[in-house]
């Protein structure tokens, strides 16, 4: 009887990294996703979102018993009680967890043991372009910066060659970073 012993790298099972990607390239569909968010207006500026359910390796995955929940609020300086992050924080906080886990997925895939590893990210937004008083400022992020610290077992030049491939294959990154349409419809009844 042979036993499958998990070798992590990363805290990743790299076996069952390495057995997913040729999945992928055999079957391209099995690489088709489709992640779901529903939303709820509480009052102010306070809503909730739920997330469970989602579309991935070809079938609707029944792995989540229960809704994440999230609360969105704003500070008391743009109309808010503090209910929670306001969600231009929350695309920051999307942004940091995809760089993240892009790096160490492909660090794992390159053989490269990640120590330590923690991102800092800041985004500057003109009220001006929300409130709609100048027509010329966007309401998005201006500019958003991430730095990141990383500690690897690997040289300066590979952990360049993983922030510009984070960079490059984070979906998040990669979203905010090229046009992407967004339909906006209401529904009645």
């Amino acid at each position: 009887m042979t036993m499958h012993q998990t070798i992590t790298m990363n805290g990743l099972d790299v076996k069952a990294a390495q057995e997913t990607i040729e999945a992928l390239k055999a079957d391209s569909g099995l690489a088709k996703f489709q992640f779901r968010a529903r939303n709820k207006w509480i009052d102010g500026g306070e809503n909730r979102s739920t997330i469970r359910d989602f579309y991935g390796a070809g079938e609707e995955d029944t792995s989540r018993t229960e809704d994440f929940e999230f609360v969105n609020g704003e500070p008391p300086v743009l109309l808010g009680r503090n209910e929670g992050a306001n969600p231009v924080e929350f695309l920051l906080h999307g942004l940091a967890g995809c760089v993240t886990t892009t790096l160490i997925l492909h660090a794992t895939m390159r053989g490269i043991v990640i120590r330590e590893l923690s991102t800092e990210l800041e985004g500057d937004i003109d009220l001006y372009g929300l409130l709609g008083l100048n027509p010329n400022v966007s309401p998005g992020y201006q500019e958003i910066r991430i730095r990141m610290h990383i500690e690897a077992d690997c040289s300066d030049n590979e952990v360049e060659e993983l922030l510009a491939c984070a960079k490059a294959h984070s979906p998040v990154c990669n979203t905010l970073c090229r046009p992407v349409p967004v339909v906006l419809e209401r529904v009645r009844g």
